[in-house]
């Protein structure tokens, strides 16, 4: 008696299995979403492409081993090759965009000073650019720029192409400030309507090119800067950095309603500065007794993004222009960054689609809680 040939496997059957591997974020199946590209069938081999929303998915491992395990399970197939790719998709334009070839505008702001966000602005757009994103970063801060010491650049000078501003450049970031234009110790001394004119110039006049991000490190508090941002730029959203303590989560709460007020999205909020980890026993101990970033975030209904441990390395490295995670790439807070970074990134997915409807109103989900490496 001869024996049976299988039967061959389908294009149909590989996108039913596929159905089954869900976006945690989004809610919604991965065929659904439009992520399987390049879908070929060679006898028992099956390979394609998930093609996911960024390059810095913190679930990109988790969806590939689900993709693999799904597709093997089919009867007939012998091998499964899947490659993990990531399209950023675009915004929809107007007519007056300042920021054409930006795809995502994210502001970086907190109610007072003193907590770190510039911090977290140069070390977040450095694991984004590590992720493969192409990243720019914006020092909004008119009053006191901080961001070409903390990357080592305080002594570059920008040049024009044209009309146009070409950004500096270090650890893959497309950066510009007020400060690469100041003559060093110079004060600035501008009331309101100055602030507007400078914000609209670092945004229009710069060449930032085809960018996935733009991180814009705001100036503390709810003053100019913040607000003509707000109005000026398409902000994709805005996150929040506190630390623990009830004064300043006090104060990044008014933030959040300046910017609810202005109609820009809250992405979530960063708390800096928390449990210190001893380098040598490891041993975490909480410094602060405040309100926590988490609290914060339940407070306010937004996502609670993650948080940076207290780590004296950090304002050591960024003293001496190297980002901590560029400097101390294996401690916890450099793995905290990255993890944010992720977060940061599926935040901005996840309003993009919303936006276009992808996503049912009131289906956002809320980002789990996490916990810094050890």
């Amino acid at each position: 008696m001869g024996t049976l040939c299988a039967m061959p496997v389908t294009e149909t059957q590989v996108l039913d299995a596929l159905r089954a591997v869900q976006d945690p974020d989004l809610h919604r199946d991965i065929v659904t979403l439009g992520f399987i590209k390049e879908l070929t069938i060679d006898g028992g081999e099956v390979s394609f492409k998930v093609q996911l929303t960024t390059p810095a998915c913190p679930v990109k491992e988790q969806l590939q081993y689900e993709c693999e395990g799904v597709v093997s399970a089919i009867e007939g197939v012998t091998a499964v090759k899947v490659e993990m790719t990531a399209q950023i998709r675009q915004r929809e334009m107007k007519q007056d965009d300042l920021i054409p070839g930006v795809k995502h505008c994210i502001a970086i702001a907190s109610g007072k000073g003193g907590v770190g966000k510039s911090t977290c602005s140069v070390n977040l757009a450095i694991a984004l650019a590590q992720a493969g994103a192409r990243v720019g970063l914006m020092d909004a801060d008119v009053y006191g720029p901080s961001i070409p010491l903390m990357m080592g650049a305080q002594d570059e000078k920008p040049y024009t192409q044209g009309n146009k501003i070409i950004p500096i450049q270090r650890y893959g970031i497309h950066m510009m400030s007020l400060g690469f234009l100041l003559e060093e110790g110079q004060a600035v001394l501008w009331r309101g309507p100055m602030v507007a004119g400078t914000i609209r110039q670092l945004l229009a006049d710069v060449e930032w090119g085809e960018l996935d991000y733009l991180l814009v490190d705001l100036p503390p508090g709810t003053g100019d800067a913040p607000m003509s941002l707000a109005q000026l730029a398409p902000v994709a959203g805005v996150v929040i950095v506190t630390t623990p303590h009830h004064i300043a989560a006090n104060i990044a709460g008014k933030s959040v309603q300046l910017f609810r007020r202005l109609n820009a999205p809250i992405m979530g909020v960063i708390e800096n500065m928390a449990g210190f980890a001893c380098p040598h026993c490891g041993e975490v101990t909480q410094i602060f007794a405040g309100t926590t970033g988490e609290e914060l975030s339940q407070q306010l209904k937004v996502p609670y993004l993650g948080s940076v441990p207290l780590d004296p390395t950090v304002s050591e490295a960024s003293d001496k222009g190297v980002p901590s995670i560029i400097a101390q790439p294996d401690r916890p807070q450099s793995a905290a960054f990255r993890e944010i970074a992720g977060r940061l990134a599926q935040q901005a997915s996840i309003m993009s689609l919303t936006r276009k409807d992808l996503i049912k109103p009131g289906d956002v989900p809320t980002i789990p809680k996490f916990t810094p490496a050890e």
